[in-house]
């Protein structure tokens, strides 16, 4: 049996744990509710024709940032931008970095979530320290390291007022509710859909829960503990190679992307 892992929790050992599967519908959420990073994803992003390629898209640049080289981080940067650069329109800019620091923050606090779930809260004396670790997210996004709250405590602090100005307007709740279903998810991996579906509306908090019109019951929240206690454990009975099998995988073809490109 695996154990859990007892070292100072690092953006690196959190990001390679096949676990941060679990949360990719949340962080999604949580950087939909801006208004302007959910208008510009809405009316440009492809997920629902082509969410494998989407997943594997984003999963490759949060490889890339957590566990990649700077290298790597540069040749991520310069997809990212290549990428972004057509989403533009009323309210909305890939390159306005008040957006990108929202999307950098939800990966961040996506991670202390993850953590949290299969591990434990993470350590006070490692808080600040992961903090730091997560900026590498921001300097791929326009976003410079003195835009950042300048601890944890600031950040909290941030992240709440940020949250009183969150919206969900009738495009961005059916864009969500429609990547939930699946949209051209192939049949072979429809059948995992339900559980990442549920385990998606069990991390928002209900508020963010209800912007989007997701309903939960008493036998959701009966179902939701049970998860809590039982994931994490049969998580923690895979070998570590097949739970960092992904990570691997992933980081490694963009890597051959990379050489195959020059």
């Amino acid at each position: 049996m695996a154990r859990k892992p007892a070292a100072t929790p690092s953006l690196a050992a959190i990001d390679r744990e096949a676990y941060i599967y679990f949360g990719a519908g949340a962080a999604v959420a949580w950087q939909l509710a801006n208004p302007g990073v959910g208008r510009g994803v809405a009316r440009h992003s492809r997920t629902l024709e082509e969410p494998l390629d989407r997943l594997r898209a984003t999963m490759i640049y949060i490889y890339a940032v957590a566990l990649g080289t700077d290298e790597d981080r540069r040749a991520i940067k310069r997809m990212v931008d290549r990428a972004h650069a057509p989403v533009r329109g009323p309210g909305y800019s890939a390159f306005d970095p008040d957006l990108q620091l929202w999307v950098a923050a939800t990966l961040y606090r996506g991670a202390l979530d993850m953590h949290a779930l299969f591990v434990g809260p993470v350590p006070s004396d490692a808080a600040e320290s992961l903090y730091r670790q997560a900026w590498a997210f921001g300097r791929t996004l326009q976003v410079r390291d003195d835009q950042w709250p300048a601890d944890v405590a600031a950040f909290d602090r941030w992240w709440q007022e940020r949250r009183a100005g969150l919206s969900v307007d009738p495009e961005v709740r059916d864009y969500f509710q429609a990547v939930l279903r699946g949209g051209g998810t192939p049949w072979f991996l429809r059948g995992a859909l339900p559980l990442q579906r549920f385990v998606t509306r069990g991390l928002l908090p209900p508020d963010l829960r209800a912007a989007f019109g997701l309903d939960w019951s008493m036998r959701d929240e009966r179902h939701w503990q049970r998860f809590r206690r039982w994931a994490p454990r049969l998580y923690w009975w895979l070998p570590a190679w097949l739970r960092h099998l992904p990570a691997q995988r992933l980081l490694a073809d963009f890597r051959r992307q990379q050489l195959r490109a020059r």
